[in-house]
């Protein structure tokens, strides 16, 4: 009896162990991920998405599909010069990742801030939904008079 006590003691542990790392590698995977929108690479970025994977600026429709969603982010950061993602807050458990954050990004040489909530869902150490929370009317107000100058 004892042995099977140890044995199940054992089990219950390294599955412990197991999901303490998952958790801990789906944050890293969000963290990397944001410090990569810093090299504006569209292609690197669609390659944290799993191959079904969504991206969801919430002002939009969502965007299906790792190409799709390459296409997209190519689209929309093709004037800009840099972007730094500063994190501010940051709360993961399991597979569910959410992310406060001011997205610092320069157009035109004018900055464009934007204050974002991101909610991150991962699958097998990749992006299966990113939903994007923010303020649209701040974001265009920002980029029109970026691009006005």
């Amino acid at each position: 009896m004892k042995r099977i006590t140890l044995f199940a003691f054992v089990l219950l542990t390294i599955a412990a162990t197991n999901v303490q790392a998952q958790h801990e590698s789906n944050e890293a995977i969000v963290r990397d991920f944001i410090s990569a929108w810093q090299r504006l690479n569209p292609s690197e970025l669609a390659g944290y998405f799993s191959e079904d994977g969504v991206y969801h600026n919430m002002p939009s429709a969502a965007v299906v599909g790792r190409n799709n969603i390459e296409q997209f982010i190519a689209g929309f950061i093709s004037q800009w010069e840099s972007t730094d993602w500063e994190v501010i807050n940051l709360l993961a458990d399991g597979d569910s990742v959410m992310v406060e954050r001011l997205d610092k990004t320069v157009v035109a040489g004018s900055p464009v801030n934007l204050p974002c909530f991101g909610y991150f869902e991962l699958s097998d150490g990749k992006i299966k939904l990113w939903r994007d929370y923010f303020d649209l009317a701040t974001y265009t107000t920002a980029l029109t008079a970026a691009l006005a100058n």
